[in-house]
């Protein structure tokens, strides 16, 4: 039993000190960690999941050791790694395909399209070092338009969880090929992230989760310092008389309408937060929503179009973007300046 079934059975009231810190000794790791444990438990209960690796590191001594029969390791060729998940998901087996995100959505571009969205295949389809947190390593590995990439792809879901709680739910629900028989792209970060989460809580793929209440403006955010930021933006705005909603849009695709419509309508606009291009990512998705169905003041922030030279940390870059709270709150709190 996973601390997440654990603490979703802790009675209310009981312990809640006790409660918090297992939670916050079971996440307070990488993402990419809590993804792999979670992995190795799916995998020994049900041998159906496989493995298919590229050499990344970290699956050897867990994964590989306990059920060397369910690792696969292509080597560095994500095109293959694509490919060779495809042939063992229509043989039936529920293959998660382990890569770097920026390999999956450029390198591999082309199998994962024809192989695996082509042929609405089970793959799930992992990639750390999503947005900047590979940012040290340099551009080449800066991972900014892989989900304008992938969510243009027919049955192709993206989800990115904003902290490693986040995680363990979204590879568990993703195991299902009942609830979920097609691709699945998530997106995860390289290094531990703050907490968003600190208990358990009602996680649904294609619900937006409710972080934050609020009539004023609506914050939109996705991905673990995206999210952690409009929740402090949210601070500053409330320190100003300014309620904020602060929607966590861990699916981008398929997106939460009902919970972005609302916000169209019950709020004076919305500021959309992402670690990752303007082009293509959660703040077009909700601009192409709502220009259709309810049109508001929408408001992106994310990176900017172009390369980035710059090496650094996530946190650093992602300031050099201006994606901060300073920002989301100085620009929602504009938003409701100019609401009509």
């Amino acid at each position: 039993m996973t601390v997440v079934d654990d603490l979703a059975q802790t009675v209310p009231g009981q312990d809640e000190t006790a409660e918090a810190d297992a939670w916050r000794l079971r996440y307070e790791a990488a993402s990419r960690d809590v993804y792999r444990a979670t992995l190795l438990d799916l995998a020994t209960s049900d041998p159906r999941v496989f493995v298919v690796d590229t050499d990344m590191g970290g699956f050897e001594d867990g994964f590989e050791a306990a059920l060397p029969g369910q690792y696969v390791n292509v080597g560095i060729a994500e095109a293959n790694l694509m490919g060779v998940s495809a042939g063992l998901a229509a043989d039936g087996l529920v293959p998660f395909a382990n890569t770097i995100a920026s390999f999956a959505a450029t390198r591999a571009c082309e199998q994962v399209k024809v192989d695996i969205a082509g042929n609405n295949l089970p793959v799930r389809i992992v990639g750390t070092h999503g947005g900047f947190s590979a940012g040290h390593y340099g551009p080449t590995h800066h991972a900014l338009e892989d989900i304008a990439i992938l969510r243009t792809l027919p049955n192709l879901t993206v989800v990115v969880p904003a902290d490693a709680a986040e995680t363990e739910y979204a590879i568990r629900a993703v195991a299902d090929t009942d609830a979920f028989p097609g691709p699945v792209y998530v997106r995860l970060g390289r290094k531990a992230t703050d907490l968003v989460h600190t208990g358990p809580y009602d996680f649904r793929i294609g619900r937006a989760d409710v972080l934050r209440g609020g009539d004023d403006v609506t914050v939109v955010a996705t991905g673990p310092l995206p999210v952690s930021e409009a929740l402090a933006a949210a601070d500053l705005l409330a320190a100003r008389g300014i309620g904020a909603r602060v929607l966590n849009m861990h699916t981008v695709k398929p997106i939460d309408e009902a919970a972005v419509l609302a916000a169209a309508r019950e709020t004076a606009g919305l500021v959309t937060v992402e670690d990752h291009v303007l082009v293509g990512g959660l703040g077009a998705a909700v601009s192409e929503l709502t220009a259709e169905r309810h049109p508001c003041r929408v408001r992106r922030i994310g990176v900017p179009d172009g390369f980035h030279d710059e090496v650094g940390s996530e946190r650093e870059l992602l300031a050099l973007a201006g994606v901060t709270a300073e920002r989301i709150a100085a620009t929602a709190e504009e938003v409701v300046r100019h609401a009509p």
